[in-house]
């Protein structure tokens, strides 16, 4: 089920003034950017970049995610494991606000997101 227009309106509030804050030089945003999206009950983070033997292709790499728990109230954090999927967090799997995993990803103290 995804989120009703005000929270997703939130979110993109909250989520976007993040990611703007990290964003690279706009002369540099060609070959690697930061981006979001909201999907579903989640909020994935991720890199935007050129492929390597193909630059005309554009890639993401993904580097955080938090998905909504609606029956508990709380937000999952998850980190993109070296097997390609989605892992528990394990300093802090879950926050009971969307701020307070942008605040992890941000602080990122055992490099899972940023590497």
């Amino acid at each position: 089920m995804a989120f009703d227009q005000f929270t997703t309106h939130r979110l993109e509030k909250v989520v976007g003034t993040f990611i703007e804050k990290r964003r690279p030089a706009p002369h540099i945003r060609k070959n690697l950017d930061l981006a979001f999206r909201i999907k579903d009950q989640s909020v994935e983070i991720f890199e935007v970049r050129p492929r390597w033997k193909h630059p005309e292709e554009v890639m993401e790499c993904p580097v955080a995610k938090a998905t909504y728990v609606t029956t508990q109230g709380i937000w999952k954090i998850y980190w993109m494991r070296q097997d390609l999927k989605w892992h528990s967090y394990p300093l802090l799997p879950q926050v009971a606000f969307i701020e307070e995993f942008l605040e992890e990803v941000a602080k990122d103290p055992s490099a899972c997101f940023w590497g």
